[in-house]
């Protein structure tokens, strides 16, 4: 850009900036001749770039040709050669356009070496993004002038459009093996110092985590369940559970309800009040005391929760990264899949679309080497089936898109018998107040069922052996204190002992 004065008739000027005219895209035609001439003359030379460039990085239209005739002749495994290329151009009609036989042997002639075909072949890529990249802010720009396009939805669309070319664009490389030995030989022995073995962040629900570990770093999770099934509840005793007894950073992003509404639950849940008490205010002068002796526990927890309706899976990342900088978050929980989407992308169903955000979801999991646990809707299947089996989801029962079954770790569903009136298993033990969490699919491990406490007035999930220890100690203290009760009444300080009483002897 070029700057420049005007007068502005008042004795002022002012600063205007001007574009600069005649600027060349970004290139490497002469780079672009030697990786083509060194292509054909060393035979290994297409698998060492064969990764690094698609026909497109190519700025020539010719060399775009070229570049696709050497990838025919090596998917079909043909050699390449000058003669080979020649005759491939020839059976796709693009010989002459190309500048014929003499143009392709001018391009082997340039070349002495491919020693640097990679560095080469890397420099080429790097100017094709650049142009990929003056395209799209290009786009953008003149977007942004049409006064009739809504800006937030230019905005969903460029960050969807600019993920769509760091995708295409990221390659890992491989790295041998000897470090990622000493990675898991690490995770191994931070495992066995753990009292219970666990090597993930725990969930606070013991059964849970043995059969887990823990939820393990990189796995999406996904827990699924049919409405009323207490998904949010078990999420959030969860997250209580990590955050408040065992320091873990957790991150909340919850598409269904507002942060306050959020809160609440929680609130609920740590202590056990009623919701329809806690949203009315209507509370006894105990539940006012419990209240600001347990909320105690919630200051200060690190749990960040955001409200973002409608929230974008761009959106979701760029979050996540600075959460994940700033906060040192260690597990990410979405409530929930469903109500995510993929602005700025074009799908032609809402499958596809869904795919595209579980993808997302296992990418930004590895990317940022933590858990995230999706909520996921089941769909109407559950219903329709008859019977106490008949009523346990399936993999099947997923909904909207086969791909969260394959993209996920870790699938577990939330059933509690109860719901369908199922009060009684097939021993005659009650199951009221009983969830099962089903483990139906576990890439890393084994599956199984865990059975866990639900306290439908508090939504609140908790283990069985603890909601019997606190059942314990209420009893503890109510036979206490009906036994203080049933005792002779205590005489005041300094009481005359002969006057008690009918008996006259002085006692012992």
């Amino acid at each position: 850009m070029a700057e420049g004065t005007r007068n502005t008739g008042r004795g002022k000027q002012k600063t205007i900036v001007v574009p600069d005219m005649g600027r060349l895209q970004p290139q490497a035609r002469e780079l672009e001749e030697a990786v083509l001439g060194a292509l054909m003359l060393e035979k290994d030379a297409y698998s060492i770039i064969s990764e690094i460039l698609k026909p497109e990085c190519f700025y020539e239209k010719a060399h775009e040709m070229i570049y696709a005739a050497i990838v025919d002749l090596a998917i079909s495994q043909r050699p390449v050669d000058m003669l080979t290329v020649t005759e491939q151009l020839k059976k796709r009609g693009e010989l002459d356009q190309v500048g014929g036989p003499f143009y392709i042997s001018q391009l082997t002639s340039k070349v002495a070496s491919s020693a640097h075909i990679e560095y080469h072949a890397r420099i080429i890529a790097q100017k094709y993004l650049a142009r990929e990249l003056i395209s799209f802010t290009a786009m953008i720009q003149g977007k942004a002038f049409d006064e009739t396009i809504d800006v937030e939805d230019l905005m969903q669309e460029a960050e969807g459009k600019l993920f769509e070319i760091s995708q295409r664009n990221v390659k890992k490389d491989v790295t041998q093996i000897n470090p990622v030995i000493k990675d898991a030989m690490e995770m191994l022995q931070k495992a066995a110092n753990q009292k219970e073995g666990l090597s993930g962040i725990r969930s606070g629900f013991n059964g849970l985590d043995k059969i887990t570990s823990g939820w393990q770093n990189s796995d999406l999770i996904i827990i699924a369940a049919r409405p009323a099934m207490g998904k949010t509840a078990f999420v959030l005793s969860m997250a209580k559970n990590m955050a408040v007894n065992h320091n873990t950073p957790v991150a909340l992003f919850s598409l269904e309800m507002s942060n306050v509404q959020l809160v609440n639950r929680l609130i609920v849940n740590v202590c056990e009040i009623p919701g329809e008490k806690i949203k009315s205010g209507r509370l006894e002068s105990y539940e006012w005391e419990q209240l600001d002796f347990k909320i105690k526990e919630l200051y200060d927890a690190p749990i960040y929760v955001d409200d973002t309706p409608s929230l974008s899976v761009f959106e979701l990342r760029t979050k996540a990264r600075r959460l994940v900088r700033e906060h040192g978050i260690r597990c990410i929980i979405i409530d929930y899949l469903q109500l995510m989407n993929a602005s700025g992308m074009n799908f032609g169903s809402r499958e596809q679309e869904v795919s595209t955000i579980s993808r997302s979801l296992k990418g930004l999991a590895k990317e940022l080497n933590i858990p995230i646990i999706a909520l996921s809707q089941l769909n109407r299947g559950v219903e329709s089936r008859q019977g106490a089996e008949g009523k346990r989801p399936q993999l099947a029962d997923l909904r909207e898109s086969g791909a969260i079954e394959q993209d996920a770790d870790m699938v577990c569903f939330i059933h509690r018998p109860e719901y369908y009136k199922i009060t009684e298993d097939e021993r005659g033990n009650s199951l009221i107040g009983l969830a099962e969490i089903i483990i139906a699919k576990h890439r890393n491990g084994a599956t199984g069922d865990v059975r866990l406490r639900f306290k439908s007035d508090f939504a609140k999930f908790m283990n069985i052996d603890e909601d019997m220890a606190v059942k314990e100690f209420s009893s503890n203290m109510n036979d206490g204190l009906d036994s203080m009760a049933s005792m002779p009444p205590i005489p005041p300080a300094g009481a005359d002992f002969l006057s008690q009483g009918s008996s006259n002897e002085v006692p012992f």
